[in-house]
């Protein structure tokens, strides 16, 4: 017979084993090199529904897969219930084989109507007539399809010039005849794609009127820009491509505003100010199609003002006048009230970014926020109840969240109240919202909401059962302290069996630019830096004092400044991780790309005394050498601040390099040339430093395929060689 004690400890072990799964007691897994970088099986995350957007305030559209098709369907916020929207199988005989609906040029927000492209000719087909119809016989290479608002036209633009086309009686109509190789008619110029209109526009300076009548469009000359080449290196002779590329201090493209009515096929110009050195953007139409308000920036760019013009006569009478002492920025989300009374700006004016409600006749209605964190978006206004819904950081600076106010600025209310970064969608009469939210333990969840605060159903989660059984890193949110008062938002990923007692590698993962915060509270893209922490490679970001955390008044001392404080708060973090005694001194390394390219070279040169390794990619290495929107922005012209371009120069601070950089490029990066990286490397080789250089032929601000796993295989293997002593194991 057992005896009690043994009893009493046998069914201690039992329940034990009851509470606390098989797997607690098994050997966690680590990433494989495939799982954390080449998105190998299995994965540890699943994708979230599908949502395409709100049909009305009841019912919003998700998009399926249903027996290897696609089908929309449209679901009930009450009650989940579904029904098909549309499904793409009924209509795929009506369209020949190598049309799909899902990457068609273009389509209609409502799925209703769809354009084709093939052979460089269109084609049209609408769901509703079942037809499919050919729109063009060119053969020419039409650019920026888009439908106008009422579903019954197209433009584009064809050769820079631009076109509309009717789309029942099939009449084309060219609505400019000067395009050519430097004058573009509603297609961008470089610089105003990359700076001020963004990659998202594809290049598209067009903008149809709401009663699909009238045509915005800004019309570009390139005769005075420099020209700069590249060198594709493909075949016997190589080939070059001549791009009009303004640098810092040179002349900016002639840029006109103007709108075409298409029923005369006559522009009225709206700014005629072509030959004044300033920037004109980001029209918007009023509701009712009778104003048209665009943007006007000087060239020093601290100076920005709203006309709005009349399309039919060209006359203008300005609404909104901005100035601050470091620079301003082009308004991308103005909301205008249907009503006609005004509209909302979002600004950083007043040191943080608020919403202001101003009338037509430039008169402020009312200071709708008065806060002392970032309004982050616009989410939707419901004139009806003389709401708005915004996002915003609320008091902590490294979440967003969505909120609810009254235009007189009353009755605030927080609407998401888990921790973490919120991305939502609010239904049109402001009564519900899908939220897609994570936090650093938690990964993304989809979730369906009343504006009242209730939850209404969880639609997603991506978090898998597996992800229990992997080595996952420890991932901690806190701040650095300054010596000067800034307390710098911070993350790191430790090792999964951290040990204070141990000396570890760190890594420094950055971006660095100037109101470009990387540290949230949101769970990481990617398990690569859990990759690197299960190796013993702690991986930290740190936000500077002018990465947006502390307002326009910390992103301001940047003006003139580029590279000051940035290096100088990363390395006072590094003078902070050198108090911990589990940190190396000898193995502090940085990587980045773009401005993080430039950050790092400025790192292991101008910081060559605290940071000992990098990885730079498509770096920025003198702002002399980048374009003129972006640099003077933040630095004036190489003119008017010689001193800060010198200072903000990677060459400045070559001598003092004494770590080891692997630098790498594009060598047909039409956005930072490798001419940055080429003067690097001519200056290094002069001083005798040791260095690693990698291009990656036809590369451009990026790359992908195969060049691009072997750039992300070289990267890991730099850290893993350097730090560890050790190759990479697949």
């Amino acid at each position: 017979m057992m005896n009690s004690k043994k009893t009493n400890t046998f069914s201690l072990i039992v329940l034990i084993l009851f509470l606390f799964p098989l797997n607690a007691f098994q050997q966690k897994k680590n990433f494989t090199y495939k799982q954390a970088f080449e998105f190998g099986e299995p994965r540890l995350t699943a994708p979230l529904p599908r949502i395409t957007g709100w049909l009305d305030d009841e019912y919003y559209l998700e998009r399926k897969t249903v027996d290897d098709s696609q089908v929309i369907f449209k679901v009930s916020v009450a009650t989940g219930e579904e029904s098909i929207y549309l499904d793409y199988c009924e209509y795929e005989g009506l369209i020949p084989e190598d049309f799909n609906f899902q990457r068609s040029t273009t389509r209609t927000n409502d799925f209703q109507k769809y354009i084709f492209t093939k052979d460089k000719n269109l084609y049209y087909f609408s769901i509703p007539d079942k037809k499919l119809k050919q729109l063009t016989f060119s053969g020419s290479d039409d650019k920026n399809i888009t439908f106008s608002p009422d579903g019954n036209k197209i433009a584009f633009t064809r050769e820079n010039d631009l076109f509309s086309l009717d789309i029942e009686s099939g009449k084309e109509i060219r609505l400019t005849n000067d395009g050519s190789d430097v004058v573009y008619n509603g297609w961008a110029s470089w610089v105003y794609y990359e700076e001020i209109l963004g990659r998202a526009s594809r290049y598209r300076a067009f903008w149809w009127s709401p009663d699909s009548k009238k045509i915005a469009y800004l019309r570009f000359d390139d005769s005075p820009v420099p020209e700069f080449t590249l060198f594709r290196a493909e075949g016997v002779h190589g080939e070059l491509e001549v791009n009009h590329y303004p640098k810092a201090g040179d002349p900016n493209p002639e840029v006109q505003l103007g709108v075409v009515h298409l029923e005369t096929g006559k522009t009225v110009w709206l700014d005629t100010s072509e030959g004044i050195d300033r920037y004109v953007a980001w029209p918007f139409w009023t509701p009712d199609s009778k104003r048209l308000i665009y943007q006007y920036m000087n060239r020093d760019q601290d100076n920005i003002i709203l006309y709005s013009a009349n399309p039919e006569t060209g006359e203008k009478t300005e609404v909104y006048n901005e100035k601050q002492d470091t620079w301003v920025e082009f308004f991308e989300d103005l909301y205008f009230f249907k009503d006609g009374s005004g509209f909302l700006v979002r600004t950083d004016a007043g040191g943080w970014r608020n919403l202001l409600y101003y009338d037509l006749k430039g008169n402020l209605i009312s200071k709708v926020t008065d806060l002392d964190w970032r309004v982050t978006g616009i989410s939707r206004v419901v004139e009806k109840t003389k709401t708005v819904y915004f996002t915003g950081t609320g008091g902590n600076s490294t979440e967003n969240h969505l909120f609810q106010i009254r235009l007189d600025g009353k009755e605030l209310k927080k609407l998401t109240s888990i921790p973490g970064t919120h991305r939502v969608s609010v239904s049109p009469g402001g009564e519900y919202f899908y939220d897609t939210y994570s936090n650093i333990i938690q990964p993304s969840k989809m979730e369906l909401f009343s504006t009242k605060g209730k939850s209404i159903r969880l639609l997603g989660d991506s978090r898998l059962p597996v992800m229990d059984e992997y080595n996952l890193g420890k991932v901690e949110l806190f701040t650095i302290p300054t010596s000067d008062g800034y307390d710098l938002p911070a993350i790191w990923i430790l090792p999964p069996d951290f040990d204070e007692n141990k000396k570890y590698p760190v890594r420094f993962s950055i971006y660095g630019g100037p109101n470009s915060a990387t540290v949230r509270n949101s769970f990481r893209r990617g398990f690569s830096e859990h990759y690197y922490a299960q190796n013993g490679i702690i991986t930290i970001s740190v936000d500077h004092r002018a990465s947006g955390h502390f307002g326009k008044t910390g992103v301001g001392l940047m003006h003139r400044n580029l590279g000051k404080w940035e290096m100088h708060d990363y390395i006072e973090a590094v003078k902070w991780l050198l108090e911990k005694p589990f940190i190396d001194p000898d193995k502090v390394g940085i990587t980045g790309g773009s401005y993080g390219g430039y950050t790092t070279c400025m790192a292991l040169t101008y910081g060559a005394d605290y940071f000992t390794y990098g990885i730079a990619s498509s770096s920025v290495t003198d702002w002399k050498l980048y374009d003129n929107v972006y640099t003077e922005r933040y630095m004036d012209t190489p003119g008017q601040n010689p001193e800060g371009y010198e200072f903000g120069s990677v060459m400045t601070h070559a001598d003092k390099y004494k770590g080891f950089l692997l630098i790498t490029h594009g060598t047909m990066d039409d956005n930072v040339h490798m001419q940055n990286t080429i003067q690097l490397v001519s200056k290094l080789e002069d001083l005798g430093k040791d260095f690693e250089l990698m291009l990656y032929p036809g590369g451009r601000h990026g790359w992908g395929g195969a060049k691009r796993r072997h750039s992300t295989r070289e990267g890991v293997q730099f850290w893993l060689r350097h730090f560890l002593g050790k190759d990479l194991e697949e």
